[in-house]
């Protein structure tokens, strides 16, 4: 089947255009009607996920399995997002930033020195981990980017940021 170009406006001298740039917009809608344009179904969104085609589900990323199931735990008293990976309970370290470690350092950059310093590292998380923390709240809507650490790492980490909080307040 031969494919033909879109159709487009031819420029005129006529409008005080750009120069041209009238040639690069179509004259009439890529569809007649709503109803002709292509729509990504539920049900197509719902197969698309299972079958892995967006996570880790299929050997992509390092989720693993089980990497996209969140559930929610009790850190320090309130509760977190965390997900099993490779068998290990990895908590989603903005959040965990935003609610123990925002008002004892300066930013979130310290923290990744202090991750380095510490020889602690974190975990990249998947698409499907990051959409699923953008659902719950656990990081902003406009994050694309995520890092996990493990409860253990965290608690090494608080207990820096902490002692170094103190030494701070004694100088």
């Amino acid at each position: 089947m031969a494919v033909s170009a879109p159709p487009v406006i031819a420029a005129t001298s006529s409008g005080g255009g750009a120069g041209g740039s009238a040639g690069l917009f179509r004259a009439d809608p890529l569809y007649s009607s709503p109803a002709e344009s292509p729509r990504l179904t539920n049900s197509l969104v719902n197969t698309f996920l299972s079958a892995g085609g967006g996570g880790a589900g299929a050997g992509g990323g390092g989720g693993g399995g089980g990497g996209n199931e969140c559930k929610m735990v009790d850190l320090h008293g309130v509760k977190v997002a965390s997900f099993l990976v490779e068998g290990q309970e990895l908590i989603c370290l903005p959040q965990v930033f935003d609610l123990f470690l925002k008002h004892l350092v300066g930013g979130l950059h310290t923290v990744y020195t202090k991750l380095k310093r510490l020889d602690i590292s974190p975990v990249v998380c998947t698409v499907e981990q990051v959409r699923i923390l953008r659902g719950l709240g656990a990081i902003q809507p406009g994050v694309n980017r995520c890092k996990l650490i493990t409860r253990k790492d965290f608690e090494t980490l608080y207990n820096d940021c902490t002692n170094a909080r103190e030494i701070q307040d004694l100088i």
